[in-house]
């Protein structure tokens, strides 16, 4: 991944995991917690990528593993944000700009849905049933409805600022240095010509003088 996607990533997901542990997590409302996290890894994946995407998601996972008050085995979320990082990667526009709310709506419910099914397979195969106590379809509706309210004033601008990052002037300038290459042909300074044409020029000299030496040879009289 490049340095500024590293940059940007770390703290928004930091933040979101503080505000979730901290704040969400506390309002006690029925059914799931409010998934911070998993909406600023959908934001950042739609705009990085799947490869960003599941990088991202995986780093977000394990952090979430590992911050208290995490009462499941590590590796659990960090598998389940790493494939949905994954998929939300690969709805990411050719051009990068997304013209309708329509699409991430879809993503977030879906990703929602999703996140919660895998997570509760993922537990069921580690023998872990806590989902089947609380209601599974009781947490798939409320995960998708608390996601989908919150996902507008999360993966908006989270998309926004992972935009400014990727065309940072830096990055740009930088790139543009690397662009130039001298095998294209670079000016010289002060003259406008280019390397292929001296090296046209002098070849077009050497076969002047070979012409002009053959006709001395032969006695013709040069105009």
């Amino acid at each position: 991944m490049r340095v500024n996607r590293i940059l940007l990533s770390v703290p928004l997901v930091v933040v979101a995991l503080v505000i979730q542990v901290s704040v969400l997590a506390r309002l006690h409302l029925p059914g799931a917690v409010p998934d911070l996290l998993l909406l600023t890894v959908l934001g950042l994946a739609m705009v990085y990528g799947h490869v960003g995407g599941a990088l991202i998601g995986f780093g977000a996972g394990l952090l979430a593993d590992l911050a208290p008050p995490a009462d499941h085995a590590a590796g659990r979320y960090a598998l389940v944000l790493c494939v949905i990082g994954y998929l939300a990667g690969l709805v990411k526009p050719e051009t990068g700009q997304i013209k309708s709310a329509t699409g991430p709506m879809a993503v977030v419910v879906a990703a929602a849905v999703g996140s919660t099914l895998l997570y509760a397979g993922v537990g069921a195969l580690v023998g872990d049933t806590a989902a089947r106590h609380v209601g599974l379809t009781g947490l798939l509706f409320s995960a998708a409805l608390y996601d989908l309210l919150l996902a507008p004033f999360v993966v908006p601008g989270v998309m926004f600022l992972a935009r400014r990052a990727e065309n940072d002037p830096l990055a740009e300038t930088h790139s543009a240095a690397k662009g130039s290459d001298i095998s294209s042909g670079w000016p010289a300074s002060g003259t406008g010509l280019k390397i292929g044409g001296q090296r046209g020029g002098l070849k077009l000299k050497a076969a002047k003088s070979r012409a002009t030496r053959a006709g001395r040879i032969k006695g013709v009289k040069r105009l």
